[in-house]
């Protein structure tokens, strides 16, 4: 692992200060999503990992083979007087097509599921209301129904983080692939904290 994220300039394994708030948010491919939250005012720290499954410590390559129940996972540090719990889980869902199940565009498997790992009641609050209303929004567009799960970030969870290369790979590879941006259906904002 870098010692140092080399565009937020915090320790991969940044711990969270006071007044600031860590979620986990799976959207299929982790290097899109990383980098929509390291260009996010507020966001202090970004690592990419694997999270959800029941191996211990799983490679890149075992994650693939959708075995070890993992999903390909932002671990997202935010600073609450910055931003909101409802604006960071807004850009998540805009920013993927949350009703695609286990895949995102080309890329298939159970590793791009639509996942959030909420770790307080606000959090968790603000991501069931939101879902709520933006599937609303999204059936009205002519989507089918959410498939992002949302859970706690409970004591049998796991953040396992990525391999070095994986780390900011958007940045190490400004033209790497990438298939996440806005997918055309505003969500709601003001909901939540």
């Amino acid at each position: 692992m870098p010692e140092l994220h080399p565009v937020l300039h915090t320790p991969v394994d940044y711990l969270p200060q006071p007044g600031e708030a860590v979620i986990y948010l799976a959207a299929g491919c982790f290097w899109g999503v990383e980098r929509i939250f390291w260009q996010t005012p507020g966001v202090v720290a970004t690592t990419v990992g694997y999270t959800g499954g029941h191996t211990s410590n799983p490679s890149y390559v075992q994650v693939c083979t959708g075995t070890t129940g993992h999903a390909e996972t932002v671990r997202v540090v935010y600073d609450r007087s910055q931003i909101t719990d409802g604006k960071i889980l807004s850009i998540f869902w805009e920013n993927h097509d949350p009703t695609q199940g286990n895949r995102q565009g080309n890329d298939v498997g159970t590793q791009y599921r639509s996942a959030v790992w909420t770790t307080d009641r606000e959090q968790d609050e603000a991501a069931h209301q939101i879902r709520e209303a933006y599937q609303q929004r999204l059936t009205a567009a002519g989507f089918g129904a959410i498939t992002t799960t949302i859970e706690p970030f409970g004591p049998e969870q796991v953040f396992w983080p990525a391999e070095d290369y994986h780390q900011a790979y958007l940045w190490k590879n400004p033209n790497g692939y990438c298939n996440h941006g806005f997918n055309g259906v505003g969500c709601p904002v003001g909901l939540g904290a």
